[in-house]
């Protein structure tokens, strides 16, 4: 018998796995800057002389604030994805590839 603890199994569908949760507000702040965030959830750890140090020190204590502000970074991250440009289609045909062809 192995006293290895067992492995969690991965979570390849889950955007969540893997971030720490400073990663995660530093990719809000970012994005949003703390007053955007603020307005976005309304906390005073983020409207209220904020910093990283004593928004992570609430959102670690606070389950509900946690689950709110993952729920603004999922919404960030669909809205990334949304926006992205598509990738170019190889082996179009129509007008595209006649002016490609030149």
């Amino acid at each position: 018998m192995s006293s290895l603890p067992e492995t969690p199994p991965a979570q390849p569908r889950n955007p969540l796995h893997g971030v720490t949760l400073e990663a995660l507000v530093t990719a809000l702040v970012e994005r949003y800057g703390w007053d955007g965030l603020a307005r976005r959830a309304p906390m005073r750890c983020f409207s209220s002389d904020p910093s990283m140090a004593s928004s992570l020190k609430f959102l670690r204590k606070t389950p509900w604030a946690r689950e709110k502000v993952e729920q603004i970074y999922l919404a960030m991250l669909r809205d990334r994805s949304a926006s992205a440009p598509e990738a170019p289609v190889t082996g179009a045909k129509g007008p595209e590839a006649k002016a490609a062809k030149g």
